[in-house]
């Protein structure tokens, strides 16, 4: 029960529904109590058995079931007296169960309005919650877990939670109160035939538990074959051009069918014996009603009982009046298994510490004046060094470009500097100052990118440029695409700067797309760029387009440039050569050819190329 109250707790403050909710359901349970406890003076009253209570003046007011039980029988007596016989009494009682009918039923749409407004802030609080650690978290979170297995968490097990567990609530929070209440009622009727029907419940309990502790088991698996199939549905639609030139179709679908079947097998099971629980309730609960029938008929016509036929049949009412939510309570019970493994997998992810976040000491960092320092870092992903005692000083304004072979730790070197991953060895100084120790807000704020993907939003082509930005300057924008050579292809689109541009862009080629992402920075206008393999992918006229949108780019700023095409960087200030996460060259262009090492040797494979 630890995971549901961590659920439950997301619907914090709790005075925002508890109070209110328990003076309904309060009253909705008296008044059902009412219901069912009107047969016992309307038989007595119809039958003239002579028990009805004797009551012939209107009571003092006061807090209290005996005055209310009082004023009933003074007017049921009223009645008697009147000259309206039994059928003026049916007509009372009649309209007596009427306005409580009505009553409890307010009542209860009442309290279901309070745990709605409760139920639906917790499922929003556990999006919002999931989200922010999306969105917060470390890259090395996201190679820790399968993107599938995200998107399951956050849309199938929030509604899975919400179906199974919060749906709950009403049953778990009424029906116990309606039940103990009853039994109150029974004890007061009957104490002997109470704690005789007792002796039940332990067996429904047990049999209840032993199917709910199955369906967990059942429900984890089942929501982990869920996350797969998620995953590989989005590695199809990603990849499906290389799908289909590889003929992958059969193998991918055998693959999908795979985990599908055996998902839906986990899923059948778990229904066949989700729906066991309310016919096993049912089925005990009748049992229980005959067994007292049997008991309390025995007892009255032995005359063993001072308990009035009236009284023996308004106990049976009330007693079925139990039935109905202990038949809900072992329905919920049986629903929340599914729900609560939901539940673990989501407050997992919420749990998750964030390996990278501010210091509360956190200084303010005002733009960038000086230079970036990488002194003797070291980094791992696992347990392989990726970056060795690398030593490396960015002077502001100048361009350096970091070459090599894949793998040598280029791509790691650039994403250390926003903090992407934090170093676990030396450390990384801007003007001085480490950047674990500044606010990180604002060292991203000095910083653009423009990566080898061009990474854009299912949105306009406005929005997409000035992404980050609110109430940006539509002038600002267009300087910014015109600067990045896309005005022109922006300006022939149907809608112009409001086109949207369909998922990651899909609607526009790849020389467009990566001429937005240089808008995008470009708007930005940050002191410190980043590009990594930024015009790899292109062909060759694209890549013209975006070089010189890339060069109006650089103008001015600090750069630093990942490149496989060494003829784009030979202009630059510094050429870092880098293998096997050192540092084995740097210097100029003729400097490093002179030098006769690595970086002349990859300028030669590429010519030779």
């Amino acid at each position: 029960m630890k995971t549901f109250f961590r659920l439950l707790d997301l619907s914090r403050p709790y005075h925002h529904y508890v109070p209110e909710y328990i003076v309904y359901i309060i009253l909705y349970s008296i008044l059902g109590l009412m219901n069912f406890g009107l047969l016992i003076p309307l038989m007595s009253a119809l039958f003239d058995t002579g028990h009805q209570a004797v009551v012939t003046q209107l009571p003092e007011f006061s807090m209290s079931f005996g005055y209310v039980k009082d004023v009933f029988y003074y007017f049921l007596n009223q009645q008697l007296a009147s000259g309206g016989g039994k059928f003026g009494v049916l007509i009372y009682i009649c309209i007596v169960l009427f306005i409580t009918i009505i009553l409890k039923n307010i009542f209860g749409y009442l309290s279901q309005k309070v745990l709605t407004r409760m139920r639906v802030n917790m499922v929003r609080k556990m999006r919002e919650k999931l989200f922010d650690q999306f969105s917060t978290q470390s890259l090395r979170f996201f190679h820790d877990e399968r993107k599938g297995d995200l998107l399951s968490t956050i849309s199938s097990d929030v509604v899975e939670v919400e179906n199974s567990v919060v749906t709950s609530l009403q049953t778990l929070f009424r029906d116990p109160l309606v039940i103990i209440s009853t039994f109150i009622a029974l004890f007061v009727i009957s104490k002997e035939m109470t704690l005789f029907t007792l002796v039940f419940f332990p067996i429904s309990g047990w049999l209840i538990t032993s199917v709910s502790k199955k369906l967990k088991r059942q429900s984890n698996k089942g929501q982990s074959l869920l996350g797969k199939i998620v995953n590989i549905t989005e590695e199809t639609l990603s990849g499906i051009r290389i799908i289909k030139a590889f003929n992958g179709e059969k193998f991918i679908r055998d693959k999908f069918d795979k985990d599908n079947i055996a998902f839906a097998q986990t899923v059948k099971a778990i229904q066949n014996q989700r729906e066991m629980a309310s016919p096993v309730s049912e089925i005990l609960g009748v049992m229980v009603v005959v067994v007292i029938m049997m008991y309390g008929g025995y007892l009255i016509l032995n005359h063993k009982s001072n308990l009035q036929p009236e009284m023996f049949i308004g106990y049976l009412a009330l007693y079925f009046q139990i039935l109905a939510p202990a038949k809900n309570i072992g329905s919920a019970i049986t629903s929340m298994p599914k729900g609560l493994a939901a539940g673990e997998r989501v407050l997992r992810i919420i749990d998750l510490d964030n390996a990278i976040k501010d210091k509360p000491d956190a200084k303010s960092l005002e733009g960038f004046k000086d230079a970036i320092v990488y002194d003797n870092i070291t980094f791992r992903y696992n347990e392989t060094p990726v970056l060795k005692n690398v030593t490396l000083t960015i002077p502001k304004g100048k361009m350096v470009a970091l070459v090599g072979k894949s793998g040598a730790g280029k791509t790691t070197m650039a994403d250390l500097l926003p903090r992407f991953y934090d170093v676990q060895g030396g450390k990384i100084m801007v003007d001085g100052q480490d950047i674990r120790d500044v606010k990180m807000h604002d060292l991203r704020a000095i910083m653009g990118m423009v990566s080898q993907e061009a990474i854009l939003f299912n949105d306009t082509i406005f929005n997409n440029i000035a992404f980050g930005q609110e109430n940006a300057d539509k002038e600002e924008v267009i300087k910014a695409a015109k600067i990045a050579n896309a005005h022109e292809f922006i300006i022939k689109q149907d809608n112009g700067y409001e086109t949207e541009i369909g998922d990651r862009g899909m609607k526009l080629s790849g020389g467009q797309r990566q001429r937005l992402t240089i808008a995008r920075a470009i708007f930005k206008n940050p002191p410190i760029l980043i590009l990594d393999e930024a015009t790899s992918a292109l062909d060759t006229e694209s890549e013209k387009l975006v070089q010189d949108a890339l060069d109006k780019l650089m103008e001015n700023r600090t750069t630093i440039v990942i490149a496989h095409r060494l003829s784009t960087i030979q202009h630059a200030d510094i050429i870092v050569v880098m293998d096997q996460g050192e540092i084995k060259e740097q210097g100029t262009h003729d400097q490093l050819i002179a030098v006769n090492g690595i970086y002349k040797k990859l300028v030669e494979m590429q010519e030779f190329k």
